[in-house]
């Protein structure tokens, strides 16, 4: 795989066992000079409407020290942040400061997907025009069929 200069992560969800990374993803982060992971806080319907980002606040921030403790043990430095609570703002505003130069986005699959995650890669494509990576994790933390899109 060709070097990437920065990476920027977008993840809606954590992997609870990094035997479960699908081996282009590890791949695509070995190869990237920087990463930076962006951890938004998904809030429900009900929440973003009455402003009540606290429970989601707190579930991207745990997520964010999941990813990084894992990124650690695979000796892959990155840094990272909790996001906005609209998972496309996120992107926005990361693409803008940190430039990547190419985008992974790990999805919660369909199953528990949020109404904000509903059409994200392509909202995401339209802004970002940069290569996006996109793999799924389901409920358990375990990555769908192991699958990858690249875009």
């Amino acid at each position: 795989m060709a070097e990437i200069g920065r990476l920027l992560v977008l993840a809606g969800a954590a992997l609870t066992d990094l035997k479960e990374l699908p081996p282009s993803i590890e791949r695509l982060l070995d190869a990237a000079d920087e990463v930076f992971v962006v951890t938004p806080a998904l809030t429900s319907r009900i929440e973003w409407v009455v402003s009540d980002v606290d429970r989601a606040r707190h579930a991207a921030d745990e997520r964010l020290d999941a990813i990084l403790g894992q990124l650690q043990a695979i000796d892959v430095p990155a840094g990272g942040t909790v996001g906005d609570d609209s998972p496309l703002d996120a992107v926005a505003d990361y693409v803008r400061d940190f430039a990547p130069d190419h985008i992974l986005i790990a999805l919660r699959s369909g199953e528990h997907s949020g109404w904000q995650e509903r059409g994200l890669v392509d909202r995401v494509q339209g802004i970002a025009q940069r290569p996006i990576t996109v793999f799924e994790i389901d409920a358990s933390g375990h990555a769908v069929d192991r699958s990858v899109t690249d875009t």
